[in-house]
């Protein structure tokens, strides 16, 4: 089988990623307007807003298996396609009803999406997996970097629907060149009808992982790092005015650090990733999360909030649960896409409990719940560790 380079179809992948960072905050920027179109208030639009989480739940639970049955381009494509009809559906939606089944869909899409790409990045850069999962973070952030620029230029035609037709039109290119993107499974498919040898990058064990220890502690530490990072990320800057004191100026830019943090670990994480193993990045990352948590729940103060935001940031948003995945993809290599699917299955129901449980606790409590949270991530990050070395074979 001849080699190919994937380096094509891994750009492509990434602009998906980039028009779905843009996907998951188009409405709540455009509230106003939309609110005027659906006949709502506020409170309507964001409880559109919030069925992207029950989309994605239906669909991540199924997804990753077919994907491994039928292929990662198909997943794409339809992921894809979904988006296209939540983008363009949106700008006709009559009312709440509507809108809230079209976003239903693009939480389906970031499934599907998710499916597919993830496996299709560990199966074309083996070596450098960690590397090309944690860029996927970068192209949602470059996405939300872009879109308010998009929203000045919408804003001056006088049309925000704007946003939504250059979203739509973006996906639609890239599917064009999706399309005739070579991908790892389909290739070595082909070249196994044909009866070409096949060389199939794959891990080599020592001794096989247990489902029971390392599966399981898995499927934790998917729960464990969305989390970890969501917590704070939804409640750092109640946290910071009632339990440090700081004015409501000041501690909504601790949003801001927490932002900077992670941008700069996912650039960090992707140099350091190529040369280092994402095994030995997760239990530092998970070590340093833990004690800039319990940092901020022990001794509040607006400077070491400030510290706080950055280092969560960093540790706790800037890949690590990409990272998590590629270890539980090489230690599991078989059935990538349900893997996928287990993994984000459990970070999707994180992304439910935190704000429903959170928001019934005194904010203490919360902060509480999160070093608790980032403990138990610790330990399972112990175990993972040392079960790797145990398990397989880092010589080949």
């Amino acid at each position: 089988m001849t080699k190919k380079h994937y380096y094509f179809t891994a750009l492509a992948l990434y602009i998906n990623y980039i028009v779905h960072g843009i996907g998951v905050v188009i409405i709540s920027q455009n509230k106003a307007a939309l609110g005027i179109q659906w006949n709502t208030n506020e409170a309507g639009v964001m409880t559109v807003v919030s069925m992207l989480g029950i989309g994605r739940l239906i669909a991540i639970v199924f997804s990753g298996y077919l994907s491994d049955k039928f292929g990662r381009k198909p997943f794409v494509l339809l992921g894809m396609a979904s988006y296209i009809l939540y983008f363009v559906g949106l700008i006709y939606a009559p009312n709440t009803t509507v809108a809230a089944i079209l976003t239903v869909i693009a939480g389906i899409a970031n499934s599907f999406l998710d499916s597919g790409t993830y496996p299709a990045l560990m199966e074309s850069f083996p070596k450098k997996a960690g590397t090309a999962t944690v860029l996927i973070k970068a192209a949602v952030q470059i996405g939300q970097w872009i879109l308010p620029f998009i929203l000045i230029l919408a804003s001056a035609m006088k049309s925000y629907q704007l946003t939504f037709y250059i979203a739509a039109v973006a996906l639609l290119v890239n599917a064009i060149l999706i399309w005739k993107a070579p991908f790892p499974d389909q290739d070595l498919k082909e070249a196994e009808e044909a009866g070409e040898e096949v060389v199939e990058a794959t891990t080599v064990f020592k001794a096989q992982p247990k489902m029971w220890l390392e599966g399981v502690a898995f499927v934790v530490y998917g729960f464990i790092s969305q989390a970890t990072f969501y917590t704070i990320s939804q409640f750092i800057s109640t946290y910071g005015v009632k339990a440090a004191s700081m004015t409501e100026k000041s501690a909504s830019l601790l949003l801001s650090t927490y932002s900077t943090g992670t941008l700069i670990c996912v650039a960090f994480t992707a140099l350091v990733g190529m040369k280092i193993r994402p095994v030995n990045l997760v239990l530092p990352y998970t070590f340093m999360s833990m004690l800039a948590i319990g940092m901020m729940y022990v001794m509040p103060s607006p400077t070491v909030m400030q510290i706080g935001a950055a280092l969560v940031g960093f540790f706790a948003a800037g890949g690590v649960m990409q990272l998590g995945l590629t270890v539980m993809g090489e230690m599991f290599p078989a059935g990538k896409g349900t893997i996928t699917s287990i993994f984000y299955t459990f970070g999707s129901i994180a992304s439910f409990a935190v704000p429903y449980f959170g928001g019934r606790m005194s904010v203490k409590n919360v902060m509480l719940m999160d070093t608790v949270f980032a403990m138990i991530g610790f330990v399972i990050a112990i175990i993972v560790f040392i079960r790797y070395y145990q398990t397989v074979d880092t010589s080949k």
